[in-house]
């Protein structure tokens, strides 16, 4: 079952300052997300990838196609955790605010200790501000915020790329039973082919705004037909075997 199908997504901007003509961030973009599954979407920065992704949780429009839901769109049910947990969390908030907040949002009564200890962490950091947590922690603390609801769709976007590489396989494991746990769809964004073979079953990758291969995880990594995937395959260092 499709829980998400894009298709002939186009994206242009028109940059500040500039006379006539506009920048095509995306073109023509086609591809599915299964149900259940995790599906990788690789590629160098500023091929597309993240202004993809935002259009995908409608927090930009499109200027060209159509994504189509399993069911009506719903904030709760497409959540997101982003790149940098230095940024991604209010620094004036402590903890049990920041993982309260959506739960009012959307009306949701759940013990917030509970919440924590999914993602690992102790009630012990309840009361503390973002700037006294390790980034490990703010990221654990960013996922929990986005699971805490319910999401049945989770849109990871570079989110152990700012991370010391002694952190990524503990977040990356995690990644891994919170998904299974809860039966989360997964859209897994990186520019680390590496990651994307733990992580995921499928991928996609993307150049200058375009798909310009998808498959298998374990096919494209064997057998890669297009010169900018091989590219990627020669090139990135591959932490996770």
């Amino acid at each position: 079952m499709k829980l998400i199908e894009v298709n002939s997504i186009s994206k242009y901007f028109l940059p500040a300052g500039r006379q006539g003509g506009h920048v095509k961030a995306l073109d023509d973009v086609n591809f599915h997300v299964e149900k259940g599954e995790c599906l990788g979407l690789a590629g160098e920065s500023g091929s597309g990838k993240s202004t993809l992704a935002r259009i995908l949780l409608k927090l930009i429009p499109a200027s060209e196609g159509e994504i189509i839901y399993a069911e009506d769109f719903s904030r709760k049910d497409y959540q997101m955790v982003f790149q940098n947990p230095w940024t991604s969390l209010n620094p004036r908030m402590r903890v049990k605010d920041i993982l309260k907040e959506p739960l009012h949002i959307h009306g949701i009564r759940k013990d917030i200790a509970q919440i924590l200890k999914e993602v690992e962490l102790d009630e012990s950091f309840l009361d503390k501000y973002p700037h006294e947590l390790s980034g490990g922690e703010r990221q654990r603390i960013g996922i929990a915020r986005a699971v805490s609801i319910g999401p049945k769709f989770l849109l990871l976007d570079e989110p152990v790329s700012s991370l010391d590489v002694t952190i990524q396989a503990g977040i990356l494991k995690l990644l891994k039973n919170l998904r299974s746990q809860l039966n989360l769809t997964i859209l897994f964004i990186a520019h680390d082919l590496s990651i994307i073979r733990y992580m995921c079953e499928r991928v996609a990758v993307m150049k200058s705004g375009t798909i310009v291969e998808i498959g298998q995880v374990s096919e494209v990594y064997r057998d890669p037909q297009h010169s900018y995937t091989k590219s990627l395959l020669e090139s990135i260092p591959r932490l996770i075997s």
